[in-house]
């Protein structure tokens, strides 16, 4: 009797032993590995946004068609002024006269500054030459892509 429960002690520490082993084992081999990120700076990204200063879909469009007739914007008319549609507007801001520093499609004060000179003088924008898209310059913005007659 005392062989058999010598046994069973050693066989269950035995299995237990394995057991907890395994177990650890198979948490360890199942612990999946981080994958590293991807880190995008503001600058990187900045070109990259939609930015319709308050315009609908519908709105954008319009601006998006004379953009594509005049001013060499060859991207989709899909409603979103991103980085294309908005170098094209820079250039059309420039020819002008209404100049940006630099036509690179991103819409900071200097472009914002731009559009608020034209908007004053054709589309009744009565806010400050300021380069801070308010709702003044968007309400002006909007006045404009409405007015379009050939979009």
């Amino acid at each position: 009797m005392r062989t058999l429960t010598k046994t069973l002690v050693t066989v269950t520490t035995a299995v237990g032993i394995a057991a907890g082993s395994l177990a650890t084992a198979g948490t360890a081999m199942a612990a999946p590995t981080e994958a590293p990120q991807r880190v995008v700076s503001a600058e990187a990204a900045a070109p990259l946004a939609v930015n319709n200063l308050g315009l609908t879909r519908t709105e954008a469009r319009k601006i998006q068609r004379v953009a594509a007739a005049r001013w060499g914007y060859k991207g989709e008319i899909d409603g979103l002024l991103g980085t294309e549609s908005w170098k094209a507007l820079q250039r059309w801001l420039t020819h002008w006269g209404y100049p940006d520093d630099e036509i690179d499609g991103i819409v900071g004060p200097n472009t914002v500054r731009a559009l608020q000179r034209y908007l004053a003088k054709y589309y009744d924008y009565d806010g400050g030459i300021d380069g801070i898209a308010g709702s003044g310059t968007r309400a002006a913005f909007k006045r404009m892509a409405n007015d379009c007659p050939d979009c």
